[in-house]
């Protein structure tokens, strides 16, 4: 079966660069951007959880950053698609679809929620980087399912500007403004 889904994966996707206009190559560079403010923010941090932290958001963005050209989520999205067509249920996904929509978005507020727990000392510091990271993760989440409806509301546009640059710039410029505080708040 593995063999037969490597397959039909090699078939029906290929690496390209997932979103090579304009705004496309703007979000890689807040990306790279929050990731430099959160590493020189978390820095000269003494050892513990907030530096445990602000290095793994900083890891994370990068993993993220290099994530958002090469597009891996949509190989993970047409590999789903090859198994549900080789196991025959393909035309019930809606369902397993909607499923893993609310598992992926519990998953997200419940580590969200686990983060709190765990940095519970440090939330006056990090609330705004926690706000922003648990939107991103959501957004991230509903885009790697690929699940039509989900793809149209978060393509929807207001004039010239998609939602979907709103979600995951906004989930961005709330960990880079936070950074950023953190950055001069230790300066001052």
């Amino acid at each position: 079966m593995l063999s037969e889904v490597g397959q039909c994966l090699s078939e029906s996707w290929s690496p390209t660069i997932g979103d090579p206009g304009v705004m496309g190559w703007a979000t890689v560079a807040v990306y790279g951007v929050a990731a430099l403010l959160c590493a020189v923010a978390f820095y000269k941090q003494p050892s513990g959880r907030l530096k445990v932290f602000g290095y793994g958001l900083t890891l994370l963005l990068v993993l993220l950053m290099v994530n958002k050209q090469l597009d891996l989520q949509s190989a993970l999205t047409a590999g789903a698609r090859c198994l549900a067509q080789l196991q025959g249920w393909y035309e019930d996904r809606r369902a397993i679809q909607v499923g893993f929509i609310l598992v992926l978005l519990l998953y997200c507020i419940g580590f969200g929620l686990f983060v709190v727990w765990v940095m519970w000392r440090h939330l006056g510091q990090i609330w705004l980087m926690l706000l922003g990271l648990i939107l991103l993760l959501a957004f991230i989440a509903v885009r790697a399912v690929g699940f039509h409806h989900f793809d149209a509301i978060i393509n929807a546009q207001v004039g010239n500007v998609k939602l979907n640059w709103v979600l995951e710039l906004g989930g961005l410029t709330l960990i880079a403004v936070n950074a950023f505080w953190l950055i001069v708040r230790r300066r001052a």
